[in-house]
């Protein structure tokens, strides 16, 4: 564990931190970064690609190094004396953001802070949080804090459609011996759900409609399957086009892709067929291993709270990335926010993360893992 005086630095330097943070977030935040088409250079569209160059520049000129993938990803490296070549510790999240859409108070790209919250689609969701890590690091970096292994910033550009993005960096790159991704909740999630997708085709648009109806939920379709830790499965994201539906199931450890899809075909017309779309199995991490172990550390240092490790039921890039967990930015009670017209994040949990990521990041290079 991180040492107290190491720790009550880091926390004051990431306090002081607060203005150069907001103006540099800021700028990346008033760049849309939804996903368009193709052009060379950038293959998820223009918005994402620039606001990676941005973000690359603004850790340039924090004193990182910096790296492209593949124009998919790109890398902030703090990487002190005698860690160069070291298995990295790695921090994952992403800067495209879902579109900008219905009723705004104020225009999704030109970020405003009202009633101390920052207004911006990707405040939350996860622009706010990936830049706080890269403050973080700088509070990390001015400490002069030893170090044992590089720490290692990765911006994402295609998690809110497909995470096609860490398939191709980790063609190219190892993958972090251990870390987080600053998009999901506190405390700690140790385990994910599996998240798998299906499409269903009927003979007809009216017999696709009629069998939804019939089976409206789990219960109906004999999918409620519990487990005492993650709950009860959960369908969800029901579309109908035409004669097909499609769904998304986000699954306990307790059954797998394969075996829900044996149960909705005994429960189709026999001129009916269902497939298997895609399938990103659960993500489990010991509660009492060293990785969620340091994460609960950093959260309860900072906020006092109960920091005891959680599971989910969304689906993060811990399910791309090996070797980490979802942590943060969300505090308990925080709901409802991303996705949404007038996204927000307040700036004192902004700050709250920064503190929580700085030391998160150096007690995880520093610890035996």
């Amino acid at each position: 564990m991180l040492e107290k005086t190491c720790a009550d630095q880091l926390l004051q330097l990431a306090d002081n931190g607060r203005t150069e943070m907001l103006e540099g977030l800021f700028g990346i935040l008033s760049i849309n970064s939804e996903r368009g088409e193709p052009v060379k250079g950038a293959p998820y569209g223009p918005g994402p690609k620039k606001a990676l160059d941005k973000t690359l520049k603004l850790a340039e000129s924090l004193g990182f190094a910096t790296e492209t993938v593949l124009d998919q990803a790109g890398i902030a490296k703090y990487e002190p004396e005698g860690t160069a070549g070291e298995p990295y510790i790695g921090v994952v999240g992403h800067l495209d953001v879902v579109p900008a859409e219905g009723n705004w108070t104020t225009p999704p790209y030109e970020p405003q802070i009202r009633n101390n919250r920052i207004h911006a689609r990707g405040a939350l969701d996860n622009k706010g949080p990936v830049i706080s890590c890269l403050y973080a690091l700088k509070a990390i970096k001015d400490s002069g804090i030893w170090l044992k292994r590089p720490v290692w910033i990765i911006f994402g550009t295609n998690e809110e459609t497909g995470m096609e993005d860490i398939p191709a960096y980790l063609s190219v790159k190892e993958p972090p011996v251990a870390g987080f991704t600053p998009d999901c909740k506190y405390p700690v999630v140790y385990a994910e759900r599996g998240r798998s997708v299906y499409e269903l085709q009927f003979a007809g648009e009216e017999q696709a409609a009629a069998w939804h109806e019939a089976h409206p939920d789990e219960a109906s379709l004999k999918l409620d399957i519990r487990d005492p830790e993650f709950g009860i499965l959960q369908l969800r994201n029901w579309k109908q086009s035409g004669n097909t539906l499609t769904f998304a199931a986000s699954y306990p450890p307790a059954t797998n892709a394969q075996k829900i899809l044996d149960i909705l075909r005994e429960s189709l017309p026999e001129d009916a067929q269902a497939k298997l779309v895609s399938d990103w199995k659960p993500v489990f991490f010991k509660k009492e291993g060293p990785l969620c172990a340091s994460l609960q550390w950093a959260y309860e240092t900072v906020t006092g709270l109960d920091g005891t490790p959680v599971t989910t039921t969304g689906g993060t890039y811990a399910k791309r990335m090996p070797n980490i967990v979802p942590f943060g930015p969300s505090f308990p009670g925080q709901k409802g926010i991303a996705h949404l017209p007038d996204e927000w994040m307040d700036v004192d949990d902004l700050v709250a993360n920064m503190k929580i990521y700085a030391l998160a990041m150096a007690d995880l290079a520093t610890r035996e893992l």
